[in-house]
């Protein structure tokens, strides 16, 4: 895994290389192994390296026979053996990297490079015969790359983070409206947008092309929804087999390699295929909890016992104090996945063994094991057998009346039932992912932001999202919205900014394109079956996995936010979130409402007192970065496109 940046100087203009090493030392927790730059009177590229293939000669940037072609890059290539025999009776090759593939595929088959890949890349490609810069992120983003047109002295500037971009002195840090509001709706800033309001994030599956004059965005990949009828026993062992075959891709490696194991179906599969290929035994790393609310170390220790484990696990109670400046500073933007605090323990304690670890992303993003996908479908069927007026009448009537029992066991807990009833399929599905929404969210913001917004709604946006895919099967819809939205947004940049943290690679079997694509021809029926959640991934994994962990619900990390802010954060929330500052974003009065119910017991707030203060702590650590954190009262037109 490693860091890049660079940039294209405006026509006339020369690199500053002082300029690109600092840009670079923002990055060097991604790479603290080496660096290296190329800087030439046209493009500056600068590369900081974590060693796992090629320790020895897979420097970067690295260029072709001529040194025309020069390219940084993040991430791996798992096909690139296959790839270069097929290159070698035409090209000369210099090391045994992956990354040498790149320059050498680009010159035969130029954009299309990134359809060749199987891996997890976000890389930036000179091509000086051309005068071009070629950046490319993966199917499922789960490497990051940022880009902005929009500093000053620059044609194009990219890095593997925003913290490289701020080192620039020129850089403006406008903060968008529409990020902000789009975060507290979220709880993380979707794709393509960015905090700031002059930087965009290169969509998954997408590539870009830039000279002095013009740019070219390009999708080369797109998931591939249809439904065909194969016999369920044919398609549990073509699961099975990909699934092998994934996870012996991700073996390759000259550092130690072990997996994290949290006791759930799909790390404890990944556990049993290693243990299957590996020579060595399988190292393992689990994060357990004093409080058993949240501690799923039983479960863990099924895969221990029964493929003989290296395994290394710590108890932890979470402590706020401990993570909250380490998440301030290595997710850049507001972010506000509270399971990112047990991801970071576990990330830590993992690097102390080893480089790389391979985890369980995306198995539920893929074969729907979220129980949202459940009630999707059921609040789908329900609405077939209601027109729509009266739905939108009788249903939203109930809504409004229904009283909102936070305290309650959910089972009479009907407000959002009937609220989702009355809506849409997009709106229904908004409104069950999102913290604040609609009125609420109108409350919370500032006057001055709302202006900003210029009527944005976050609940637009997604809706139009589900309008693209209108088309598909109900249960489609809402995984092709999350692929663009939730998976990127959310579960990869937790996952990325955690591990990268600790200089530590993580790898993701289950969103091996190949095996993406073989679920994303199966019947709906195939994923969820009756009430259950990623039914053919179990079935193809049950003889592998216990059958305790197979039938046991699903458990993400956890950590006791509710408590928190009645006990320990307290303090913490008065002082960051309630100062005079923060009130260019929020309506401090209708903050410390929501504070209050919180704190009487009859209601629960906790993800949205989380997102207000992630806000908080990243806007305070903004302008500790040198700038002031300026929120501009003009936010982006509805609608505005990331390529300038």
């Amino acid at each position: 895994m490693c860091g890049i940046a660079g940039y294209i100087p405006h026509y006339g203009n020369k690199p500053n290389l002082l300029r690109l090493e600092e840009m670079c030392n923002r990055l060097v927790h991604r790479g603290p192994d080496a660096a290296g730059y190329f800087c030439d009177d046209r493009v500056a590229l600068g590369h900081r390296r974590l060693s796992i293939i090629d320790l020895s000669g897979g420097s970067q940037p690295l260029g072709n026979e001529d040194g025309r072609i020069q390219v940084v890059f993040n991430g791996e290539i798992y096909n690139y053996r296959e790839l270069r025999k097929d290159l070698e009776s035409r090209h000369h090759f210099v090391t045994q990297s992956d990354t040498e593939v790149l320059v050498h595929l680009y010159e035969e088959v130029g954009e299309r490079l990134p359809e060749y890949l199987n891996g997890m890349f976000a890389f930036a490609l000179w091509d000086g015969r051309n005068n071009e810069m070629f950046l490319a992120r993966d199917r499922f983003g789960k490497k990051p790359l940022y880009y902005s047109f929009a500093i000053p002295g620059m044609r194009l500037c990219f890095a593997s983070e925003l913290k490289a971009l701020t080192a620039l002195p020129q850089f403006d840090r406008k903060v968008n409206a529409q990020s902000v509001a789009d975060f507290l709706s979220l709880s993380y800033i979707p794709d393509p947008q960015s905090i700031y309001e002059d930087v965009f994030k290169l969509d998954p599956g997408h590539s870009l092309t830039v000279s002095w004059s013009k740019e070219r965005l390009r999708r080369y990949w797109a998931p591939a929804f249809s439904m065909e009828a194969a016999h369920f026993h044919d398609a549990v062992e073509e699961i099975r087999s990909l699934a092998a075959s994934a996870v012996e891709m991700r073996l390759i490696s000259d550092v130690p390699l072990g997996a994290f194991l949290s006791g759930g179906v799909d790390s404890s599969a990944i556990v049993a295929f290693m243990a299957q290929q590996a020579p060595e035994r399988v190292k393992t790393f689990s994060i357990g909890f004093t409080s058993k609310r949240f501690d799923e170390l039983d479960y863990a220790h099924l895969a221990v016992e029964r493929y003989r484990t290296d395994h290394h696990e710590q108890v932890v109670s979470p402590s706020i104090y401990e993570m909250l400046d380490k998440l301030v500073e290595h997710y850049d933007e507001p972010f506000a996945d509270s399971s990112a605090i047990p991801m970071l323990y576990l990330s830590r304690m993992t690097r102390q063994h080893v480089t790389v670890a391979l985890c369980g992303d995306g198995a539920d993003e893929l074969f729907c094991g979220y129980r949202r996908y459940y009630f999707g479908l059921f609040e789908a069927r329900v609405r077939e057998k209601f027109p729509k007026w009266f739905r939108q009448s009788v249903f939203r009537l109930g809504a409004r009346y229904y009283p909102k029992f936070d305290y309650l066991p959910r089972v009479f807990r009907a407000k959002m039932l009937l609220t989702t009833m009355s809506q849409e399929m997009g709106d229904a599905f908004f409104t069950s992912m999102s913290a604040f929404r609609d009125e609420a969210l109108d409350a919370v913001l500032s006057p001055e932001l709302r202006k900003g917004l210029n009527g944005y709604s976050p609940r637009v946006g997604f809706r139009k999202r589900f309008e693209q895919v209108s088309h598909l099967h109900p249960l489609q819809q809402m995984q092709a919205v999350d692929l663009a939205t939730y998976l990127p947004g959310d579960i990869l940049v937790k996952a990325d900014r955690a591990t990268m943290a600790y200089s530590l690679e993580g790898r993701s079997p289950w969103l091996d394109y190949r095996m993406a694509e073989a679920a994303f021809r199966l019947p709906p029926g195939f994923k969820v079956h009756g009430s259950v959640g990623k039914y053919i991934f179990k079935k193809a994994m049950s003889p592998y996995v216990a059958p305790q962990v197979i039938s046991r619900p699903k458990m993400g990390f956890q950590v006791p936010l509710a408590e928190w802010f009645r006990t320990s954060l307290v303090s913490t929330f008065q002082s960051r979130v309630m100062r005079e500052s923060m009130g260019q974003y929020l309506s401090l009065g209708e903050v410390d409402r929501l504070w209050k119910a919180h704190q009487s017991g009859l209601h629960n707030h906790d993800r949205k007192l989380w997102s207000l203060l992630m806000l908080a702590c990243w806007d305070a650590h903004h302008r500790e970065g040198g700038e002031p954190s300026a929120l501009q009262a003009a936010g982006h037109a509805e609608g505005s496109s990331s390529v300038a």
